[in-house]
């Protein structure tokens, strides 16, 4: 294998595979907030977070960790002001305190953070801006939740760095199924296996978590009750499981994939759970995880962080690929394992970070699952049936397409209903 693709194949594991204490879009408001307070030098009287609106959809309805349940922009961004420590990045609301919750409660009763919607920006926007008296300080994000792009006091720029997309030391142009399942087969385990075995530890760990308490709306817990103890829904239950807690504000990381913790779960979890059914060597396990950590990847490249289409179809598809993988499947049978399962239910509406995210992982399993048994048998979806193309990788960028640009317009509308601008 080409030593650039190779190199390139690891540094985009090994960015995109780090662990996040919460949902991922109230954590880079915390976190802008502190590295905010930290410019300021003393705690504000008032803080601004200036927000897309994908932002806003996905903070609003989930819960964050380590509040006492509250949900919200305000409540992530005046938590993040008080006990955040900005190194800590995703993991920075691990250590709130319940003075630091009593705080919280209480600012949020004076209207101390004010949320304002930014229109004409990238889906992933986020600028805090924190004031006492005549100093303020203002931290923006873009594109990536711990990407800062710009820090200003008191209208002096500090920190200035564009967001290059085109970083040639991990370009997402260079994925494809095939280069990925050749990366999977050749990879020294070496180079990628603490970060792999972060993802095992945290995101089972969660599931299990899960799976004992009642987090959320329990999709994991029905799936447990209602379904013979069969690989495939324990799989899908341990994942769904992951994601109840989560959502719900349980206290415990997750390592993601494209930025999101359900995405991270629902890449590894159905993965961890077939190897271990059967019987695979931990060898195995890593490499099948490459396969879905990067196909994910793949996916996500030409549909963004955040869009109208929710993410978990791209993650369920490549956790598809990699059972196929662990069963032995040929690289086609992968292929098509990722188009039977984008051409069923690629389109799903990601309507913001909440608790029904579980049933949708669950749904979007069911037909990864689906996928992996067609492609097994060798059954596939036709090209000219819907968006399926003539190659694979012309199918993946064709809903990647249709999410990121056709999907604008779903995109401002479900805003839209969700903030009640619009009258139904």
């Amino acid at each position: 294998m080409d030593r650039k693709l190779y190199d390139s194949y690891v540094r985009i594991l090994r960015n995109e595979l780090i662990p996040a204490f919460g949902c991922t879009e109230p954590i880079a408001l915390a976190y802008a907030s502190a590295k905010a307070r930290e410019t300021l030098g003393e705690f504000p009287e008032l803080i601004e977070a200036h927000c897309s609106g994908n932002i806003i959809k996905n903070v609003k309805g989930v819960r964050v960790p380590n509040s006492g349940g509250l949900k919200g922009v305000e409540t992530a961004v005046i938590l993040g002001a008080l006990a955040g420590d900005s190194d800590k990045k995703l993991e920075i609301l691990e250590s709130i305190t319940e003075k630091d919750r009593r705080n919280a409660r209480e600012l949020l009763d004076k209207d101390f953070c004010r949320c304002i919607l930014v229109e004409e920006v990238g889906n992933l926007f986020l600028k805090i801006k924190a004031v006492n008296r005549d100093q303020w300080a203002e931290v923006t994000i873009e594109h990536a939740h711990t990407n800062i792009t710009l820090i200003k006091k008191n209208g002096v720029t500090l920190y200035e760095q564009a967001y290059n997309v085109n970083d040639t030391r991990s370009d997402k142009s260079l994925l494809n199924i095939r280069d990925i399942v050749a990366f999977a087969d050749r990879v020294n385990i070496e180079d990628v296996k603490d970060v792999l075995d972060m993802q095992i530890s945290y995101n089972s760990a969660i599931a299990e978590e899960g799976l004992k308490g009642q987090w959320g709306a329990q999709i994991g817990r029905i799936f447990m009750s209602g379904y013979r103890p069969e690989i495939q829904w324990l799989a899908i239950a341990k994942t769904a499981a992951g994601s109840d807690a989560r959502m719900a504000g349980c206290p415990s990381p997750v390592v993601i994939n494209s930025g999101s913790g359900n995405q991270g779960m629902t890449c590894s979890i159905p993965v961890i759970e077939y190897a271990r059914e059967l019987g695979k060597t931990k060898e195995e396990l890593y490499r099948a995880l490459c396969i879905s950590n990067l196909t994910a990847q793949d996916q996500k490249q030409y549909i963004g962080p955040l869009s109208a289409y929710c993410g978990v179809v791209c993650a369920a598809a490549s956790a598809g690929a990699a059972i196929t993988y662990l069963y032995g499947g040929t690289v086609e049978q992968i292929e098509h394992t990722v188009v039977n399962t984008i051409a069923n239910v690629g389109g799903m509406i990601c309507d913001g970070a909440k608790a029904s995210c579980a049933a949708k992982i669950a749904s979007a399993l069911q037909a990864a699952i689906l996928g992996h048994q067609m492609a097994m048998q060798g059954i596939t979806f036709e090209p000219g049936e819907g968006l399926v193309q003539d190659e694979p990788e012309e199918t993946i960028r064709a809903i990647g397409y249709m999410g990121k640009e056709g999907m604008k317009k779903t995109d401002v509308e479900i805003l839209n209903i969700m903030i009640g601008n619009r009258s139904i």
